[in-house]
């Protein structure tokens, strides 16, 4: 639990070993988070992601970060909420998490840095969002001591207090 921490901020100035992106299928750019961190990153992005033949929902795949200051992009790919029974949801926003943190990690990453993932155009609900990152972030790095630290990176205050619940609520539960 003390390897985690939720700020609010842009996550394209993280100075994280890697920052997680958000992606569509295509890792190709688009909106919220995916089109920040192509903007940010330059073109080299897109050339990298181009190399990379797209990703399916709840994979990860890793390019460098260019002109970031994360050395690697993360790029994952969370499920449409409406589109699955939510509990298949959750197994694939789940998946993201961990296959992003063992993708950063195979890299070479000791710290990451996460948006909340499909709650944007993808309509996954914040509370349960949060609580599904927080849970497997935190089963992830019981397992596997790579990663030193995660930085869940909230773009306003309602993402933030959703995360921030969810990690009291898990620590409370194992205190």
């Amino acid at each position: 639990m003390d390897r985690m921490e939720v700020v609010e901020g842009d996550i394209t100035a993280e100075t994280t070993d890697a920052i997680v992106n958000a992606a569509n299928e295509t890792l190709l750019g688009g909106g919220g988070v995916d089109g920040a961190i192509h903007r940010a990153a330059g073109p080299e992005l897109l050339e990298a992601c181009r190399a990379l033949g797209g990703c399916m929902p709840g994979h990860a795949k890793v390019t460098g970060g260019f002109e970031l200051a994360a050395r690697w992009v993360v790029h994952t790919v969370g499920p449409v909420y409406d589109a699955l029974d939510p509990d298949d949801a959750d197994r694939l926003l789940g998946a993201c998490y961990v296959n992003s943190l063992r993708a950063a990690a195979e890299a070479g990453a000791r710290s990451v840095a996460f948006p909340a993932i499909s709650t944007g155009a993808y309509g996954y609900p914040q509370d349960r969002a949060a609580r599904v990152a927080i849970l497997s972030v935190a089963r992830a790095l019981e397992t596997d001591d790579r990663i030193e630290r995660v930085r869940f990176v909230c773009f306003d205050p309602e993402s933030a207090h959703w995360l921030r619940s969810a990690w009291e609520a898990l620590h409370t539960l194992s205190s």
